[in-house]
C-alpha cells in the first residue's frame, strides 16, 4: 500500500453545526406575547378523577435531557407539567418526585465512575469553541457541539418520604426492567442507579408494584421508548439489544392485566414510542458530512480506494463475494462533498483473505464501504467523526479509517427498528383498546412527526407564538443537547399531547400548558 503520510487530515471540515444545521440567528427571542392562560377558571375532570396523579415511565416522564438527570430538569419534568394542570380541574397540590439534588446530573452513559470520570448533562459551546472552565474542552473548530460539564454527581439516595412519591419514572430503563425488583439490585444487570436511590425496597420490589402501593386515582404510562432507542443510540451494536416484539407484547399486556387487576377504580392515560426518524440524534449528521480539498481526495483515492477495490476485484474473482457486494463497497474520493467510511458488519468478512494474501495493511477495511442517503450517523459520532484512531494520524475516522458499528445505523438496522417500533405501538394500542375504556392512547409518535415535518427554513412549528422544529439548535429546537429527549418546550409540547388525550377520553377540560412559559436548548455557552 502507498504511503498514506500524503493525506492531508487538517482539510477535513467537521464541523457538525455549520454542516448538519441549517444556519439560524442565535438570539434568544423576546417573550412572545399570547393568550393562553395557565390555569382559567371553570376546568373540569370530567369522568376521571384526578385527586392522586401517579406516573409511571422511563426518562422521557422523569425530566431527563442533556444526558442526565438534574435539577433543572426535574423541575420541568413532563410528569410535574402534567400534575401541575390536572390541579386546576380538581387534582391534588402535591405531587412528589425524587430529586437528584445536583445542578449538572450524572452523565450516566459517558461516566466511568471506576476511572474517577463524573461526567455531568450537556451543554453547547460558544462558536469560538471554548467553555465554560467546569466543562470538559469542546472539539477543536466544533463550535455548537454538544459536550458534558466534568462537574457532576452520583446518584445518592432519596432523602425524602419514599411512600409519598408520585413519580415513578426512572431514566434509560427498558420496559421488562419496571417488572422485576432486580432493577434495584446492584448485584443485578438489570440494576438501574436511578431506581436503586429512590426504592422503597430495593433489589425487592419492582417499579411496578410500588406505583400500585401509591394507590393513584390516574396514572400516566409511558414505557418501552428504551426498548428501541438504547438499542438505536448505539448504532444497532449489541450492546443494548433491542426488545422483540414477543417479549415486549408479554411485558406490555403483562404490566396493563396487572395494573388493572391490582386497581379497578383507576383510569390513565398511556403513551406510545416516537419512530427513529424523529429524534435530531440520528439526523443531526448527514451522512455526505466529509469534505475534502483536491490534494487530499487524490491522495486517499490512491493510497487507499486504489488498493482496496484492487482487493474487491480479486476477491469478486475468487468468487469470495459478489459483484453486486464489490460495487456497493467500492471507494471513491473527490474533491468537495463525501460520504463517511463505516464498518459495515453485515458485508463479508475479508479479514483472514487480506492476512492470506499479504494484505495487512487492508484489514482494518474488512468489512468497510462509504455510507448512502439510507444510512443514518447517531451524534455521538461526532465525538470520533473526523480523529485519528489510537493517536494515528494517517487513519481518520470515517475518512481513510472506518467509524466502528456503533457509530453508524444501516438501512437494514433502521427497517429493523422501524418494524420493532410499529410492533410495540401496536401492541400498546390494543392494550389500550382492551381495557375497557379506561385508558386512552396519547398519539407521541404522531405528534413528533408533525413536528418533524416543521423545517426552521420554514418557521418550524408555532405554538403559543413560539416556533419548534425538530432539532436541538436554539432557539426554535424542541430537543435538548442530547439530540434524544426533548428540552423545556418539547416537553411542554409532548405533555399536551397526554393532555389532548385525556380531555378527549374523559370529558375533561385540563388546560393546555402555555409553550411561552418555558425555555429551549440553551444558547451556547463561555467561559
Amino acid at each position: 500500500m502507498k504511503n498514506i503520510s500524503k493525506i492531508l487530515i487538517l482539510a477535513i471540515n467537521l464541523v457538525i453545526w455549520s454542516c448538519a444545521q441549517e444556519v439560524i440567528d442565535l438570539e434568544q427571542p423576546d417573550s412572545p406575547d399570547s393568550d393562553c392562560i395557565t390555569c382559567p377558571d371553570g376546568a373540569s375532570s370530567g369522568t376521571a378523577s384526578f385527586d392522586k396523579f401517579v406516573t409511571l415511565g422511563s426518562s422521557f416522564v422523569a425530566g431527563f435531557q442533556a444526558g442526565a438527570l438534574f435539577n433543572l430538569g426535574q423541575n420541568n419534568s413532563m410528569a410535574l407539567m402534567i400534575a401541575q394542570q390536572l390541579e386546576c380541574a380538581g387534582g391534588s397540590e402535591t405531587f412528589i418526585q425524587p430529586y437528584i439534588n445536583s445542578s449538572n446530573g450524572y452523565n450516566v452513559q459517558l461516566s466511568v465512575p471506576e476511572q474517577g470520570i463524573i461526567l455531568g448533562r450537556l451543554v453547547l459551546f460558544d462558536p469560538d469553541g471554548a467553555g465554560p472552565e467546569s466543562a470538559a474542552p469542546a472539539p477543536a473548530g466544533a463550535p455548537g457541539v454538544p459536550a458534558p460539564y466534568n462537574t457532576a454527581d452520583l446518584p445518592t439516595p432519596y432523602a425524602g418520604d419514599r411512600s409519598e412519591i408520585n413519580n415513578f419514572a426512572v431514566p434509560l430503563i427498558y420496559l421488562g426492567q419496571a417488572l422485576i425488583p432486580d432493577t434495584g439490585n446492584p448485584e443485578s444487570p438489570y440494576f438501574n442507579p436511578f431506581w436503586a436511590r429512590f426504592s422503597s425496597n430495593p433489589g425487592v420490589t419492582s417499579i411496578l408494584q410500588e406505583s400500585l402501593i401509591a394507590a393513584g386515582s390516574f396514572y400516566l404510562i409511558w414505557l418501552g421508548v428504551d426498548d428501541m432507542l438504547l438499542h438505536a443510540a448505539f448504532g444497532g451494536a449489541d450492546t443494548y439489544p433491542m426488545t422483540s416484539v414477543s417479549d415486549f407484547n408479554a411485558q406490555f399486556n403483562g404490566l396493563i392485566s396487572t395494573m388493572l387487576g391490582a386497581n379497578p377504580l383507576f383510569k390513565g392515560v398511556v403513551g406510545n414510542i416516537p419512530e427513529i426518524e424523529t429524534y435530531p440524534y440520528f439526523t443531526t449528521i448527514p451522512h455526505n458530512t466529509i469534505e475534502l480539498d483536491a490534494a487530499t481526495a487524490n491522495s486517499l483515492q490512491s493510497s487507499v480506494a486504489d488498493n482496496y477495490n484492487a482487493f474487491l476485484n480479486a476477491m469478486v474473482q475468487f468468487q469470495v463475494i459478489t459483484s453486486e457486494e464489490r460495487d456497493a463497497r467500492a471507494l471513491s474520493y473527490v474533491e468537495g462533498i463525501n460520504t463517511v467510511l463505516i464498518s459495515d458488519e453485515e458485508l463479508t468478512d475479508l479479514t483472514q483473505y487480506m492476512i492470506d494474501n499479504g494484505a495487512q495493511a487492508l484489514v482494518p477495511h474488512a468489512q468497510a464501504r462509504q455510507t448512502t442517503s439510507t444510512d443514518m450517523i447517531p451524534l455521538s459520532a461526532g465525538a470520533v467523526l473526523g480523529k485519528p484512531y489510537m493517536g494515528n494520524p494517517l487513519a481518520v475516522q470515517g475518512v481513510s479509517w472506518p467509524l466502528a458499528d456503533q457509530y453508524a445505523l444501516t438501512v437494514s438496522e433502521i427497517i429493523e427498528i422501524k418494524t420493532n417500533t410499529a410492533g410495540y405501538n401496536a401492541i400498546i394500542e390494543g392494550a389500550v383498546a382492551g381495557s375497557g375504556d379506561r385508558l386512552v392512547l396519547a398519539d407521541v409518535n404522531s405528534a413528533y412527526n408533525v413536528l418533524l415535518g416543521a423545517s426552521i427554513s420554514s418557521g418550524g412549528l408555532v405554538v403559543d407564538d413560539v416556533a419548534l422544529a425538530s432539532t436541538f439548535a436554539p432557539p426554535v429546537g424542541a430537543y435538548s443537547e442530547d439530540g434524544l429527549h426533548p428540552n423545556e418546550r418539547g416537553y411542554v409540547y409532548t405533555a399536551n399531547v397526554f393532555i389532548q388525550a385525556i380531555n378527549s377520553k374523559f370529558d375533561a377540560t385540563v388546560p393546555f400548558l402555555c409553550m411561552n412559559n418555558y425555555s429551549g436548548t440553551g444558547l451556547p455557552v463561555s467561559p
